[in-house]
């Protein structure tokens, strides 16, 4: 059986133990490992390592001995419960083995998980379990966590009040960060609103994100968009203390003043822009984007790529100007620009 979508998410949080197998397969190895996590877990639950009611063979381990899955499988078990024997990264080559596996299965046997890279739809391992009457076969992809997904992540994580703009928020973190790094933040917001009743909220959700390379520059940016050029200068000497080097600073500009522009020309306007843009941006920065493409408008918007492209190449260039110093000039011009 072939499962995807929503009945693929309702299968790992609840699988069914009286299953032959399960095939779990994905390019995207951390996403792979992350689903099989969960639904061992359901199976086994938290005690089931300890009990030894699971039985984890590598690939390469069973390619020398074959009969490896075959014994683990009909294994007794010590301790009563459901039993699991995980095969991780199988490839087609093992293919003959999982299926003498397959076939010889009995109730009361242990489960048999696969995990696999990418294959394609002629897979070995594929072929014995989509058509399989009692084996599940589900593949992961690159595609961003439906927001059933996320509900269920959050609900697992005990966050249930959670505000509407806020919950917009975790949908827009959510595409933009690693599976497990969603999790991970998921969890630290959880310790973070431990003992608080009251509703989540976007800032909230911003301090417990992960921090950026980028959050000192960001700090020099604002200053620039929303025209405070008096505090430009010590700003540009704290990044320059820190190894920011000029052409990495224009390149960040560039993306800035692009987002604002992006958002700018919107037809449905800034706010609407906003929330297009790729990656996404969420919490209070985006409110303060938001305000800072109304400020500058789109005309004045297009000024300001064309200066940061001209410093960028200039930078690039074989001139001999300081290049921190062209930089700041650059920026400080821009700063002067938003005040009028």
């Amino acid at each position: 059986m072939k499962l995807a979508g929503v009945a693929a998410v309702r299968f790992f949080a609840k699988p069914d133990p009286a299953r032959t197998g399960l095939l779990i397969y994905g390019a995207d190895a951390m996403r792979v490992a992350l689903r099989r996590q969960e639904v061992i877990a359901a199976l086994v639950g938290p005690e089931g390592e300890a009990e030894m009611r699971l039985t984890r063979i590598a690939a390469a381990e069973l390619r020398k001995d074959g009969a490896a899955l075959h014994d683990a499988v009909k294994a007794v078990g010590f301790f009563p419960g459901p039993r699991v024997v995980f095969v991780e990264e199988a490839t087609d080559t093992l293919a003959p083995t999982v299926s003498a596996a397959l076939k010889d299965w009995r109730e009361g046997d242990a489960q048999i998980i696969v995990t696999a890279g990418s294959l394609t739809a002629k897979s070995a391992l594929r072929k014995l379990f989509e058509p399989h009457p009692n084996a599940v076969a589900i593949g992961i992809y690159d595609d961003p966590p439906t927001r059933e997904e996320i509900e269920e992540i959050l609900h697992r994580a005990g966050l249930r009040h959670i505000d509407q703009a806020a919950m917009t928020d975790l949908l827009a973190l959510a595409k933009a960060l690693d599976p497990g790094d969603f999790r991970q933040t998921v969890e630290k917001i959880a310790l973070y609103k431990y003992g608080d009743s009251a509703p989540l909220t976007p800032a909230e959700i911003a301090a417990c994100a992960p921090a950026t390379v980028e959050a000192e520059v960001d700090d020099v940016l604002n200053i620039v968009a929303e025209g405070r050029p008096q505090e430009l200068g010590p700003m540009m000497r704290r990044i320059e203390g820190q190894g920011v080097l000029p052409v990495t600073l224009a390149i960040m500009a560039l993306r800035h003043f692009r987002t604002l522009h992006a958002a700018a020309s919107d037809p449905g306007g800034p706010g609407a822009g906003i929330g297009r843009v790729r990656p996404p941006v969420f919490g209070p920065r985006r409110d303060r984007m938001q305000a800072q493409a109304s400020r500058w408008g789109m005309f004045r918007l297009e000024e300001a790529l064309k200066l940061l492209i001209e410093t960028d190449l200039t930078l690039r260039s074989a001139s001999k100007a300081p290049q921190m110093a062209v930089m700041e000039r650059a920026l400080l011009r821009l700063s002067m620009l938003a005040r009028h």
